[in-house]
């Protein structure tokens, strides 16, 4: 993997405006991103992408949601899920989707306990311009319809939300 590579942490958060006062005064920077139930920290030492999602308690579970490695390049993740399909993982692919307020390419894998990787690059953040997109990459107004990428993965859907052809809810 590049130099650019860092790990990316994913935590379901009851409060966001709490957890990030408390990430800023943790990490001593604001954070990267702010949208509505949703922020992340972007750091360069150490290497990390810490998104902080809201979540009801009854759909928080595990404070957990997801781990991953954000690399810099297309060809980095179509060599990890080379790597992994040559591993013998089982691997759910999302090429050029829209999750955590960017548009990524990624491949997701479980690990023995459960627990969900991911390998993406980021190819657009989505800034201020595409703010009627929410963070799944439907109107912000239907976001809220969305399930915890654990959830749709254990389910067989796909990890980010994307509206499905029929219009109806995700994650369905």
């Amino acid at each position: 993997m590049s130099a650019v590579a860092k790990t990316h942490l994913s935590l379901n958060v009851a409060d966001v405006d709490r957890a990030v006062a408390f990430y800023e005064a943790f990490f001593g920077i604001p954070a990267h991103k702010r949208r509505p139930g949703y922020a992340n920290f972007d750091l360069s030492d150490p290497p990390l992408k810490l998104a902080l999602n809201q979540t009801a308690p009854a759909e928080r579970g595990n404070a957990l949601d997801h781990l991953g490695v954000q690399v810099g390049s297309v060809e980095e993740v179509q060599a990890a899920r080379g790597r992994l399909t040559a591993s013998g993982l089982v691997s759910f692919d999302e090429g050029d989707t829209v999750c955590c307020y960017a548009r990524q390419d990624k491949v997701w894998v479980q690990d023995p306990d459960g627990n969900k990787w991911e390998v993406y690059v980021l190819l657009d953040e989505m800034d201020d311009e595409d703010e009627a997109f929410g963070a799944h990459g439907m109107a912000a107004s239907d976001a809220t319809a969305c399930c915890a990428a654990s959830a749709r993965m254990e389910a067989g859907g796909t990890a980010c939300c994307a509206q499905p052809a029929d219009g109806s809810a995700c994650c369905g």
